[in-house]
């Protein structure tokens, strides 16, 4: 008989309190169990110490006859020292997506083609010959006819 320890919900509807049993892995998630291992509430703040509650040697006991932690169990018996979590890796996940790949595929193919836009542009610069800007003539300067006129008042 394969068994599993696991989480068994109950609570009102949007209320999930769950019961950590352990069971036969063939019985339905929140129905026939062997024995309750302890209890959990998501409601209650992470730092309760209500939040998770653990009977250590009864579980430890049925670590021994064979039963494995689902991966939530895993992770309290992991917090509370009984049992060693490996990390998971999926590389695969990490991954972007074919759409995000065409994004990216596309994005390069436009700077690529702008690149040797320039590329192009700088060439048909350099072969045409440069123009010498034309010299300026220096600016006038605005007659100071008002500054006369004053002071012919002032005389």
């Amino acid at each position: 008989m394969a068994l599993k320890i696991r989480m068994a919900r109950g609570g009102a509807k949007k209320r999930p309190f769950y019961r950590i049993v352990v069971a036969d892995v063939r019985s339905p998630r929140d129905g026939r169990f062997i024995e309750r291992l302890g209890t959990y509430n998501p409601l209650l703040p992470k730092d309760s110490d209500e939040r998770v509650k653990l009977d250590a040697e009864r579980i430890k006991h049925w670590l021994s006859h064979g039963a494995t932690p689902s991966d939530r169990v895993n992770r309290f018996l992991d917090e509370a020292g009984i049992l060693k979590r490996e990390a998971r890796n999926n590389p695969n996940k990490a991954k972007p997506g074919k759409k995000r790949l065409e994004r990216e595929a596309a994005a390069a193919e436009a700077a690529k083609q702008a690149e040797e836009d320039a590329k192009q542009a700088e060439e048909k610069a350099a072969e045409a010959p440069a123009e010498e800007p034309a010299e300026e003539a220096p600016a006038e300067e605005p007659a100071a006819d008002g500054d006369d006129e004053k002071a012919e008042k002032a005389e």
